[in-house]
């Protein structure tokens, strides 16, 4: 998993609320337990017409936005079932860092473990962030991990909370695997050599 400390990248504006995971990632993609080819499915109702070809109104197809790396999103970001293929889907495209007024508690979760940082910021905050957001080619953020910031393209900043032990995860680049792999370093090696020591047939 790709550490995560300073991230500098345009900004989407996506004032929708309550946006699921079958918004995010639709059922007819989640065949594989892959996590890579899923990009290409990201918002897919959203982002494509019955045909195939592009909906130029969807804000990941305007020329501003498509190399997008933050998503500024209405309230209750990731409900609905509780997929991990929509992190997958996310950090596939290219997006590393989701910013709302609230996520469901599974989605949240799944972003930790899959290397994308889901920030929680006031509504007075959101609309600020989306309003920078909303400046096409202009709409670069800089979202500070160690710091807890987010700069916006006219030197304003806004500041969030984040659990440690996330936070920590996120700038190790360590999933809960990985980061209990770290801290019990010791005591699984003492384990395994004893258990080594007394099965020596293993």
């Amino acid at each position: 998993m790709d550490k995560f400390t300073t991230l500098t990248g345009v900004a989407a504006p996506l004032d929708i609320m309550n946006v699921d995971t079958d918004m995010i990632i639709p059922k007819q993609y989640l065949k594989t337990i892959k996590r890579t080819g899923l990009g290409a499915g990201l918002f897919a109702e959203m982002r494509f017409r019955d045909d195939g070809s592009e909906n130029p109104d969807f804000v990941l197809n305007k020329p501003a936005y498509r190399s997008a790396r933050i998503i500024v999103a209405g309230d209750n970001f990731g409900c609905g079932s509780s997929r991990e293929h929509a992190p997958w889907a996310l950090l596939d495209y290219g997006i590393r860092c989701v910013i709302s007024t609230s996520f469901a508690d599974i989605f949240y979760n799944n972003c930790f473990n899959n290397g994308i940082l889901p920030v929680v910021v006031s509504p007075e905050d959101l609309e600020k962030l989306m309003d920078d957001a909303q400046r096409g080619a202009n709409a670069t953020l800089t979202v500070d991990l160690e710091a807890q910031e987010i700069h916006g393209p006219d030197g304003g900043t806004v500041t969030f909370d984040i659990d440690p032990a996330r936070k920590e995860k996120l700038l190790k680049g360590l999933d809960d695997i990985g980061l209990t792999i770290e801290n019990k370093a010791p005591s699984i090696a003492a384990f395994e050599q004893k258990a080594a020591a007394s099965r020596p047939w293993i």
